[in-house]
């Protein structure tokens, strides 16, 4: 359930699910929503940014991988043991794009990417919300009809 407060309720049920799956496969399910979801966001950041050559707004991007610079920026770990992802929307590997984002003491900031999520966060949240519980019991039921075909296989 999504409310004002922007809160997804029921999550604790799918991440039980989700623990019930192999780590590969459960990643994968949470890499296919998170990529439709976000998708909303990043048309509407190529809407907001602001294009001079129109580099930046050709190199935004959903990606589950930074680059070796943004790596090693980025200090956040995933849990160990999860199926857990994370995706990042934005530029790709352009140095610059968080100075346009931020500005500087010689430039004023032109948001793109906050308004982009500010406009699209509900739009995501449901989305996830309608999304989730029906790719988790897909990938059960493959799983299932994996298991099976292997067992009469092997009987």
């Amino acid at each position: 359930m999504i409310s004002s407060g922007h809160r997804v309720g029921g999550l604790k049920e799918l991440d039980e699910a989700l623990g019930k799956l192999p780590k590969a496969t459960g990643k994968n399910v949470l890499r296919r929503i998170a990529i439709r979801s976000l998708a909303p966001v990043l048309s509407s950041a190529k809407n907001f940014v602001p294009v001079d050559e129109g580099h930046l707004r050709d190199s935004l991007k959903i990606t589950t991988r930074l680059s070796k610079r943004q790596r090693s920026i980025n200090a956040r770990q995933v849990a160990e043991g999860k199926a857990s992802v994370q995706l990042y929307a934005g530029a790709a590997a352009l140095p610059h794009a968080h100075l346009v984002e931020f500005g500087t003491d010689k430039m004023a900031p032109q948001p793109f990417l906050r308004p982009a999520w500010d406009a699209n966060k509900e739009e995501v949240l449901q989305l996830i919300k309608d999304e989730l519980g029906d790719e988790v019991t897909k990938a059960a039921a493959r799983l299932a009809r994996k298991t099976a075909r292997l067992a009469a296989k092997g009987a």
